[in-house]
């Protein structure tokens, strides 16, 4: 069974990676802290007690050899006393030294040597006393008490250099500890660095794309197929992604098709039409009355609106196609914009709108086709006056465009209109798309500007939209001029 690492799988053992870190941290710091606490105990319950005990040992001989021998000058009882004092003192602290040295190696444990020696001289004591019970004495000749101390001094030096060794060694122990705290610290902070920056890199991309390719259909209504760059839940999202682009990408082919067909299948009828209302209002057929004129022009205005609406779908069709030909030359920016205002002057005087031009007389030549790009300022200019209120103005402003190193001529067209929301801007240029504040007081399809963009686009310019609700809207796009190098 083939193992899918997921989103959930890829957080699982990053996850499981921390842990491991941050528990196998905490169970060798456990190791050390038990053994730091072993080496402590010992220290402390054994050889620090060793130590002490030897040390009274060693003052207990020495007071019992100086009792002795102020026993033998004064013959005092009183120092007999304090001699088996001593004794039984050196007695306890010996039983204490040998409970606590059991475990250590016989030769560093002289203890049950001492204390069979000791047994030996209580035994050669008693039976001297009973042979002479006058002369009975507890005493220890003097050589072997200097042997003993001898013996105890050695152990008990041993036992320092042991107990050095052990705080070394708990030392050791308590910076090993600190270095593995801070390497388990150092690799749980590294996993988590590297584990968020994998995990966001491996889902940073896959997004980028994503929104890339969403971008691209609000914008254009399209998109290219996004790269699937994983195998887990983003790579689903972005081979259903595709397949919805696909199948985006087919419906609109056929709908552009099944436009064009149709606008190609009306247009012959719609011609006959046409000619016979032009007949029959010449009176080639007869004369009409001026009821009958007027039903006529009507009419042919209706099948004016209808030739320019297939027109502009047939015009659509071929953008998106590739198929128009764009046919650059040189022309004056001024004359083309004086040309643009000619045509729709009565209009604009219909509604009792002003129409300005300002434009630079030093600007350069632009590059394109004057035909199309006619039609581009046409549109602009058309949809300015058409929600522009009566009585308003319109201002067309050509200047220098230099913002991305690339000389290139501005064109912009400012109305007094209402204004389009702010959340509607990157959909003007849609096809088919309406401001929802006009949708039912102003006649259109919605083409103009799509056509625009698609023409201003062909020449390798850029189109858009500056508007604020209530303070009218600036449609913008721009041009590229006659370079230098080619006047020659």
């Amino acid at each position: 069974m083939k193992i899918k690492f997921g989103i959930m799988m890829k957080l699982f053992f990053w996850y499981f990676a921390l842990a491991c870190i941050f528990y196998g941290t905490i169970v060798i710091l456990y190791v050390h802290m038990q053994q730091i606490m072993r080496i402590s105990e010992d220290v402390v319950n054994k050889n620090f007690k060793i130590s002490s005990s030897s040390k009274k040992m060693i003052e207990s001989l020495l007071w019992m050899a100086e009792n002795e021998r102020k026993y033998d000058l004064l013959k005092k009882e009183d120092y007999k006393e304090y001699f088996i004092a001593g004794q039984k003192e050196f007695e306890g602290n010996l039983v204490e030294v040998m409970r606590f040295g059991a475990e250590l190696p016989e030769e560093e444990s002289p203890w049950e040597e001492i204390y069979v020696d000791y047994k030996a001289q209580l035994a050669s004591s008693s039976q001297q006393g009973e042979s002479n019970e006058a002369s009975r004495t507890p005493w220890i000749p003097e050589e072997v008490i200097n042997e003993w101390i001898q013996k105890i001094s050695r152990a008990r030096a041993a036992n320092e250099l042991k107990i050095e060794s052990e705080m070394v060694n708990l030392n050791d122990r308590g910076r090993m500890a600190v270095r593995w705290g801070f390497i388990g610290l150092g690799f749980s902070v590294m996993a988590g660095l590297l584990g968020s920056v994998f995990l966001g890199h491996s889902m940073n991309r896959p997004l980028r794309e994503l929104r890339r390719g969403i971008r691209s259909i609000s914008q254009e209504g399209l998109s290219e197929p996004i790269p699937i760059l994983t195998k887990d839940e983003f790579g689903e999202l972005a081979r259903a992604f595709n397949d919805m682009a696909a199948r985006l990408a087919e419906e609109e082919r056929m709908r552009s098709d099944f436009i064009s067909m149709l606008s190609h299948e009306i247009r012959t009828p719609l011609t006959s039409i046409r000619e016979s209302v032009n007949l029959i209002a010449e009176e080639v057929m007869g004369d009409i009355n001026d009821r009958q004129r007027r039903f006529l022009e009507i009419a042919s205005r209706e099948i004016e609106r209808i030739c320019d609406l297939l027109n502009h779908l047939m015009q659509v069709s071929r953008l998106e196609a590739g198929a128009v030909s764009i046919k650059p030359r040189p022309f004056d920016a001024s004359s083309f914009v004086e040309g643009g205002i000619y045509r729709v002057t009565p209009a604009a005087e219909a509604k009792g709108i002003r129409i300005e031009a300002r434009v630079s007389p030093e600007l350069p030549e632009v590059m394109g086709d004057p035909e199309n790009l006619q039609q581009v300022l046409l549109n602009l200019l058309g949809n300015a006056i058409k929600f522009t209120p009566q009585g308003g103005r319109i201002l067309v402003d050509v200047e220098a465009d230099n913002r991305e190193g690339d000389e290139r001529l501005r064109f912009s067209v400012t109305d007094t209109g209402p204004g389009i929301p702010e959340e509607e801007l990157s959909l003007v240029f849609h096809k088919y798309y309406r401001a929802s504040g006009i949708r039912n007081e102003v006649d259109g399809v919605g083409l103009g500007l799509s056509i625009s963009r698609h023409i201003v686009e062909a020449h390798g310019g850029e189109v858009w939209v500056n508007s604020t609700p209530g303070d009218g809207s600036t449609f913008s796009f721009t041009l590229p001029v006659v370079r230098k190098d080619r006047d020659g």
